[in-house]
């Protein structure tokens, strides 16, 4: 069998220097062989041990070998700067890693881990430069209150991005916000979302063709089946969103008519809630209009405003916040 051409070794052995940890016990070799088999590089364990030790010649690299089997990682203390990362790169990591780490699948955060640690080193190399220092000048700030995000167990959003990457069903054990037990359901995955602190995967259920949100958090366990997913004619995941399909609605848009307090006024004004919104009148008697999505969201934002907004119409919104209303305030009363 001919050997590998020195340009694929190179490209492999590239690729293995990225996967190793920086800080004990480290990888063992058969882990690292099957990470770089996801990527494409299909050699035995052998070749990446005789990898590893020709990397280690050359570079920080070491073998733990305090217990068997041994783990391969670079030398704590000896910074290693892969080329290619300038310190734009490194700002720009350092700020999208606590958002991007919850959207990706291992299998494709694991090259970003090591790209991540390598951000946070190389800003640390320059404490005197000013833009090296930009993480600790910004920060995003999640709006309303910060919640704690919810547990999700590995292996269920293991299997949910497997079942979406391959188009496979996904058979799930979920138990619904109200519900007590935990029932199976076979989805068909569509797509993935992210709504502040919260991962919702997109799906049609069994053979029905309504689109359902699913909570990631609340799926007691995950199954990745044979039979491929079925996607609804015409499906995609940004022109669902766009339609109000990630606000919990069922993307039907409405006109609201509400008075509105000066204050609010002047907020959406700045931040408008749609890009038809008009605020008309004196000051005191501000009134706003705009084609929005019914959602469940919608209502959730308006109850937030209290006092500083009342809905005119439609009647059937005015009429669920109404009711919203008076049962709060019966709670309070009694």
């Amino acid at each position: 069998m001919p050997r590998a051409s020195s340009t694929e070794t190179l490209s492999r052995q590239w690729e293995l220097m990225k996967l190793l940890p920086n800080r004990r016990p480290g990888l063992e070799a058969s882990d690292l062989r099957a990470r770089l088999e996801e990527i494409g590089y299909a050699v035995s364990k052998r070749t990446i041990e005789r990898d590893l030790n020709e990397l280690s010649a050359v570079f920080p690299v070491e073998c733990n070998d305090k217990s068997i089997p041994y783990g391969w990682h670079l030398i704590p203390g000896k910074p290693f700067d892969m080329p290619g990362m300038d310190l734009n790169e490194a700002m720009s990591l350092g700020l999208l890693q606590d958002l991007m780490c919850q959207l990706l699948p291992k299998a494709m955060s694991r090259s970003l881990d090591v790209r991540f640690d390598q951000a946070t080193r190389k800003l640390q190399a320059l404490p005197r430069n000013g833009r090296a220092k930009w993480k600790d000048l910004c920060r995003y700030v999640p709006p309303g209150i910060p919640f704690q995000p919810p547990s999700v167990d590995n292996d269920v959003m293991e299997a949910v991005c497997e079942s979406l990457l391959e188009r496979r069903q996904l058979e799930v054990k979920y138990r619904g916000a109200e519900a007590d037990e935990f029932k199976t359901l076979v989805l068909h995955p569509l797509g993935l979302i992210q709504q502040g602190e919260r991962s919702y995967v997109v799906a049609t259920t069994f053979d029905y063709e309504r689109v359902v949100h699913y909570a990631v958090h609340r799926i007691g366990g995950a199954e990745v089946l044979e039979s491929p997913s079925k996607r609804p004619k015409g499906f995609d995941l940004g022109g669902y969103i766009e339609q109000g399909g990630g606000q919990f609605g069922e993307g039907e848009r409405i006109t609201l008519r509400a008075s509105i307090s000066d204050h609010l006024a002047r907020i959406l004004e700045e931040t408008p809630v749609s890009t038809d919104q008009k605020i008309t009148g004196a000051e005191g008697a501000k009134k706003l209009v705009a084609t929005v999505v019914s959602s469940w969201q919608l209502q959730f934002w308006i109850l937030s405003q209290g006092a500083a907004i009342t809905v005119t119409r439609p009647a059937s919104l005015k009429k669920a916040v109404v009711n919203t209303l008076e049962s709060a305030l019966s709670n309070y009363r009694s």
